[in-house]
């Protein structure tokens, strides 16, 4: 008997050691990842929604806290059947916002709404890596660079002062007022502000009352913690770009005199062998110089043609953190990234018909109310009743091709992009920084080669080269394989 009941005591300690283990696991897939949850946001709802700011849609900041997290599940996953079944605060956003369904997306799971939640609800932003994002920081440099870069630097003097760790020398409510309206403060002879215009020949200081608290003071934020690492990386490579263009004058300036020395040593020499020699080493470096010539034609990294709407990749992918692939869709899929259809951009501009974002290059709002106009004059949309106009034939935009490769060379979007997990930026550079598209690299066969020689061709989870690398593996002596290992080098991947 006892046995019996040591046992039952046994089977129900095991058992509830079982259940508990589920209960854990079940616990934590549902508090989700913000992560991952960011990269869904940035795929799915970044073309309508933003954390803090009304777009399309509602602002999503903290939104799990307003609503129920199943009722959420239903609405993200078909709002129109939450509509139809008669739900009133599925009917009452439907009708604030103008009567416009939101798209359904049957395709996210339970635990992929739920890592969106995390991500939207959670106080502190997530990079792409997982650590923490310095907002404030993000916010000032961003207001840095439009309002003050013009004028001032971190560590130097430009037209004014330098700027870095500036809390440490004025208090911030006199930041504040001075940054607010300098000439004001002057006028009312406050001794600090005096002493400036004194020191920087009586050259005032423009006033920007347009500022808020909060932007000035993650201004001051930023120029406290200073640039961090990718900017000086970045400020690295510029300057290392600006060397490398010096010593290209250098080499060319010498070579320059070595054939005057030779023209003259030609024209002055009577020994026949020096003579054969000067015009042999003329004739050399004149090839050379041609073949040069020659191997740039065709290479137009820089290039940066005039569009027909100023479109501005800062504006939708940076500020706005528009997801490339949500407009590029079909790099995913198929050989080409395709320029987006109009009606893609009506997505949103259905609804965004003037522009309240922040001001770049000296233009005005005016300006991109303009540019958004131009979308409207192509399709034929009445802003005014929000609607098509009826028999109208609309104009296809005439976008102006930024990368071209050439005929005989072969590439294949999908296969960076979906199989390599190649980023759009490591080809087409930030383009979230840049208000018109430039050409990024010089997109040359040994560019191309360079970088299939250096990327790594990650296994994990990856069946189909499992045998491949195995075999790789052993043959290399390597745990690493590159693309060029892998065949990335032959011919006819690229030209066939």
């Amino acid at each position: 008997m006892r046995s019996v009941l040591k046992h039952n005591q046994q089977k129900r300690l095991v058992i509830s050691l079982f259940l508990f283990l589920i209960f854990t696991l079940t616990i934590k897939a549902q508090e989700g990842d913000p992560t991952k949850g960011k990269e869904l946001f940035n795929a799915n709802c970044a073309a309508c929604h933003q954390l803090e700011n009304r777009l399309v849609g509602p602002p999503l900041k903290k939104i799990g806290e307003k609503r129920d997290q199943k009722w959420l599940i239903k609405w993200i996953k078909d709002s129109q059947a939450l509509i139809n079944s008669g739900d009133k605060d599925a009917i009452a956003i439907f009708e604030e916002y103008n009567k416009i369904p939101m798209l359904a997306f049957p395709n996210l799971s339970d635990q992929d709404v739920i890592d969106i939640l995390s991500y939207t609800d959670t106080d502190q932003m997530l990079g792409a890596d997982g650590k923490p994002i310095d907002e404030a920081y993000l916010n000032g440099k961003k207001v840095f660079q439009v309002n003050c870069a013009a004028c001032h630097k971190l560590e130097k003097k430009l037209i004014g002062p330098p700027l870095g760790n500036i809390s440490d020398k004025r208090q911030m409510p006199w930041l504040k007022s001075f940054i607010k309206d300098s000439q004001a403060m002057i006028k009312s002879g406050d001794k600090d502000a005096v002493a400036i215009y004194e020191e920087y020949q009586k050259v005032l200081m423009l006033p920007f009352p347009q500022l808020t608290e909060k932007e000035i003071e993650d201004v001051i934020h930023y120029t406290t913690v200073g640039d961090n690492e990718e900017s000086i990386q970045l400020d690295a490579e510029m300057d290392n770009a600006d060397l490398e263009l010096y010593r290209k004058w250098i080499v060319r300036f010498v070579i320059a005199l070595i054939s005057l020395i030779l023209i003259i040593i030609i024209l002055s020499t009577k020994n026949l062998l020096l003579k054969f020699l000067s015009i042999a080493m003329i004739v050399l470096g004149l090839t050379y110089y041609a073949f040069s010539w020659l191997l740039q034609i065709g290479v137009d990294d820089g290039y940066q043609p005039i569009q027909p709407i100023a479109f501005s990749h800062k504006i939708h992918s940076g500020d706005n953190k528009i997801n490339c692939q949500y407009c590029h869709s079909s790099a995913k899929h198929s050989k080409t990234s395709e320029i987006p259809s109009v009606n893609v951009c009506m997505n949103c501009h259905k609804s965004i018909s003037e522009y309240k974002g922040i001001l770049y290059d000296g233009y005005d709002k005016a300006f991109y109310d303009g540019e958004i106009q131009k979308i409207y004059d192509a399709v034929g949309w009445d802003k005014a009743n929000a609607k098509y106009k009826e028999n109208f034939v609309q104009k296809p935009i005439q976008w102006i091709r930024v990368h071209n490769l050439a005929d005989f060379a072969y590439f294949n979007h999908a296969q960076h992009v979906t199989a390599g997990k190649v980023e759009c930026k490591t080809c087409h550079g930030p383009v979230e920084e840049m208000q018109e598209v430039s050409q990024f690299a010089p997109l040359t066969m040994g560019w191309c080669v360079d970088c299939h020689r250096t990327t790594e061709v990650s296994m994990a989870t990856n069946d189909y080269y499992e045998e491949i690398h195995k075999a790789l593996a052993k043959k290399l002596g390597t745990e690493k394989v590159t693309v060029a290992q892998m065949g990335g080098l032959e011919c006819g991947k690229c030209h066939h």
